[in-house]
């Protein structure tokens, strides 16, 4: 879930003083607004508009798959946009359509996926940590996660790390330990994005569809020897409320 404020409904001086803290704070699920991610989207020349993203601790962060699907609900609902859209990201731009309801983001391409003896490592706008396992149910999440996400191996930024079961071959479930949020999170669109690249690659498919604890999304892509481009992650993007926040 995602805080969104739109930069030209903010007092003039606000956005430029916003800090750390303040996301830290609006974010804090006992003392603030809670979310997991905090979002400005402003207006740009060459798109759109243009979506910066905070992770809950606080900090700028890579791409977030399910923070732009929100952020282009959020457009539509604000009369940005109509039906379709392109926004500036931190990783480049970013094509994004409704399919009903749901929200269809193109993601960035995949040229390698680095395959180990127990997982696999990928970027698919921000680095995943892929790992498959028979029952993620069983999986303590929280603090296996934390253990890979700050392995040495990973060096100084870290890796967000996803537990995957294989239900079908076009199907998963899977579980993601966030970086940033420090925590499992209910849904990660960059790290389902990831487990069904990895899956595309394993089975030869073109599409998957992925349970979460958050709901479920698909990622549909196309597969040259493991390089990997019109990826799309497709899935639901909820209004819950609107509301006013001060910060000090």
């Amino acid at each position: 879930d995602f805080i969104i404020v739109d930069a030209g409904t903010m007092a003039a001086d606000v956005h430029d003083k916003i800090r750390q803290h303040d996301v830290r704070h609006i974010c804090n699920r006992n003392f603030g607004v809670g979310a997991d991610g905090f979002i400005i989207i402003h207006p740009n020349n060459g798109a759109d508009f243009e979506m910066e993203y905070y992770n809950s601790d606080g900090n700028p962060s890579t791409m977030c798959g399910n923070g732009g699907r929100c952020a282009v609900a959020y457009a539509k609902r604000k009369g940005i946009i109509t039906e379709a859209a392109n926004f500036m990201a931190v990783d480049g731009m970013h094509q994004a359509n409704f399919i009903g309801e749901k929200v269809s983001l193109q993601m960035q391409d995949v040229q390698e996926v680095q395959e180990n003896e127990t997982f696999y490592k990928l970027d698919t706008g921000s680095p995943h940590y892929v790992t498959f396992v028979d029952a993620v149910s069983d999986i303590n999440v929280a603090q296996e996660g934390a253990m890979i996400r700050n392995s040495p191996m990973f060096e100084a930024d870290g890796i967000n790390v996803n537990f995957v079961e294989e239900r079908a071959d076009d199907q998963l479930f899977v579980r993601t330990y966030e970086r940033g949020v420090e925590a499992e999170t209910l849904s990660c669109g960059t790290g389902v994005t990831a487990a069904a690249l990895v899956q595309m690659m394993r089975k030869g498919v073109s599409e998957v569809n992925i349970e979460t604890p958050g709901g479920n999304l698909t990622v549909s892509a196309e597969n040259n020897n493991n390089t990997f481009t019109n990826v799309h992650l497709i899935g639901d993007a909820r209004f819950v409320f609107e509301g006013e926040f001060t910060f000090d």
